[in-house]
């Protein structure tokens, strides 16, 4: 097993400058974020560390380049849009990013690309799988036809009130999970799982590693800290506002021996990737910094 981190938490670094400090601190993968250039539309979004707009074989060479000079592997090549937004249009713009970051992530000869299925808020699930069924089939298709895997990170997305009622993430849950994979039963479709968005829902992070131990194809560490006053002034029903924290591996609730002890059990040697959206480690780049450090002595002792 590999520890690495997501690189969207360093958003005015060129990827030479995140691998140089990566690999100087003891990571051995770099999950790579490529979102379209241009303004953010939401926090640890919108961050280019590689343009795949345009990009080629020339291009893939050089990405491979900075990498082997630092000894680094590339797990993942991550965009995390919403493809089944009410707009039409919006969604055709993401979808057609989309397949540019599985066409770079054939070319950089890496195997997986880590995003959202997206949702309609204002929908409920079984509407929601209606759409899915009709857009998700051909980009999985896409993908496979590249020998690239999709992995689905199970974040809701209900963060704020513009994310009210339903979050724009549909695959949150593990019956969800199954309705999804009856539709598209696709060896190349699973999960980003990341055990952080499970302690929100109160589901059990080591039962999702066991029973979907085959569609698990990367990892996220990220953990969550349940406001227990938060949790008493709002309840359940606010499904998270005012209670959930996002947090570094280690400052939260998520139990990270059981966790990945649970991987181990099931066979799971790929790559776990530090997500880091920890609100009180991102005011400054030294704070960032540190806080990947610290998830990293949290997480070390355990990956190997």
């Amino acid at each position: 097993m590999k520890l690495g981190l997501f690189t969207a938490a360093f958003p005015s670094k060129s990827l030479e400058e995140v691998a140089a400090w990566t690999a100087e601190n003891g990571f051995e993968t770099l999950e790579i974020a490529c979102w379209p250039v241009g303004k953010a539309t939401r926090r640890y979004a919108g961050v280019t560390t590689i343009d795949v707009d345009g990009f080629d074989k020339e291009h893939a060479k050089k990405v491979q380049a900075i990498l082997k000079n630092y000894g680094l592997e590339i797990s993942a090549l991550g965009y995390y849009p919403n493809p089944l937004h009410p707009d039409p249009e919006h969604r055709e713009v993401v979808i057609e990013h989309l397949k540019k970051v599985i066409e770079a992530a054939a070319l950089v000869e890496v195997p997986i690309v880590g995003t959202f299925i997206g949702k309609d808020k204002n929908k409920t699930v079984p509407d929601n799988l209606e759409m899915y069924a009709k857009i998700w089939p051909p980009i999985v298709k896409f993908a496979a036809e590249r020998d690239v895997k999709i992995a689905i990170e199970n974040c809701p997305m209900i963060f704020s009130y513009d994310e009210w009622p339903g979050g724009n993430n549909l695959a949150s849950s593990p019956a969800i999970w199954k309705k999804m994979w009856e539709i598209i039963p696709d060896d190349n479709f699973g999960l980003n799982l990341d055990p952080s968005h499970l302690i929100l829902q109160m589901i059990d992070y080591q039962r999702v590693v066991y029973d979907f131990a085959d569609k698990i194809f990367h990892v996220h560490a990220k953990d969550l800290e349940i406001d227990r006053q938060g949790l008493f002034e709002n309840g359940v029903l606010s499904q998270g506002m005012g209670w959930q924290i996002p947090r570094l591996p280690g400052l939260g609730d998520i139990d990270w021996g059981r966790f990945i002890s649970a991987l181990y059990r099931v066979g799971y040697d790929y790559v776990i990737s530090i997500e880091h959206e920890d609100r009180a480690f991102e005011k400054t780049e030294d704070l960032i910094k540190r806080g990947f450090l610290l998830s990293r002595d949290v997480l070390r002792p355990y990956i190997k």
